[in-house]
């Protein structure tokens, strides 16, 4: 990789490296690795970084979210850490660095769109951030993931993500002894670049609604969301409610 560009990665990065061959070695894929000879410090992927620099990522925001936020209870903390270091998340991370056109990668994995993977790019920031701490140590590393991973501003509230309306309602129907949420796609329309779904929600016979939206993830939530609504403002369950769910669980497994 040419001095220059890494050069220019490390004016991103806000970090001059003492030695450059971490660097190089967190934005390599085993797929240019593979081709590499054995005394090219090319031949070694970012694999071990990756998996030293999730441990380092997970410590430091589990740290950074205590002190933001110390009168959160455990669950929320966890919920929002979780968001924090997905893939989805590391991925946007990768997106606004340019962290893609930096990467070491072979042929086919070039050829496949390697420089927009998800899981490749979320991959190679946490690489990054091992090879941070390891030529750096570990406050390097803390700047690092507070200015890029939690935002420049640490004193700023992160908001919590994005409700998961599904999980909350299989657990309301847990607790309260009824048949599991099924989903049905009842229509989808729209031209392929923007689509649109409607799915619809079922919990036995009791409770039954619809939900839109861009994809059929979403359009499932917005379901789920609709009948716990109707859940949260039903004082008392429909009348014979057990009796209509063990016969919708007996149709169910009679149907499968």
């Amino acid at each position: 990789m040419a001095a220059a560009d890494l050069q220019e990665l490390e004016a991103t990065l806000g970090y001059t490296f003492r030695d450059r061959n971490l660097l190089v070695r967190a934005l390599t894929h085993r797929s240019f690795a593979f081709g590499a000879k054995s005394d090219d410090p090319t031949s070694l992927d970012n694999e071990q970084l990756e998996f030293l620099g999730d441990s380092i990522l997970g410590f430091l925001i589990s740290e950074s979210l205590v002190l933001l936020h110390r009168d959160w209870p455990e669950g929320r903390l966890s919920k929002l850490k979780a968001h924090v270091v997905s893939a989805a998340h590391l991925h946007r991370v990768a997106q606004k660095l340019g962290i893609g056109s930096f990467l070491q990668l072979g042929r086919s994995e070039e050829m496949s769109g390697g420089r927009h993977k998800k899981m490749l790019l979320a991959n190679a920031v946490e690489a990054i951030i091992a090879a941070l701490h390891i030529d750096g140590g570990l406050e390097t590393a803390r700047k690092f993931v507070i200015e890029n991973v939690l935002g420049n501003d640490i004193d700023t509230p992160i908001e919590d993500p994005a409700p998961n309306y599904k999980s909350a309602l299989q657990e309301r129907a847990q607790a309260v002894k009824l048949p599991q949420p099924h989903y049905v796609i009842v229509e989808e329309s729209g031209p392929g670049h923007a689509k649109t779904f409607l799915v619809e929600a079922r919990i036995g016979t009791a409770y039954k609604r619809q939900g839109i939206g861009p994809s059929k993830k979403s359009a499932a939530q917005d379901a789920a969301r609709a009948i716990l609504e109707e859940m949260d403002s039903t004082a008392e369950p429909p009348v014979g409610i057990g009796s209509l769910s063990e016969l919708s669980e007996s149709l169910d497994k009679h149907q499968t």
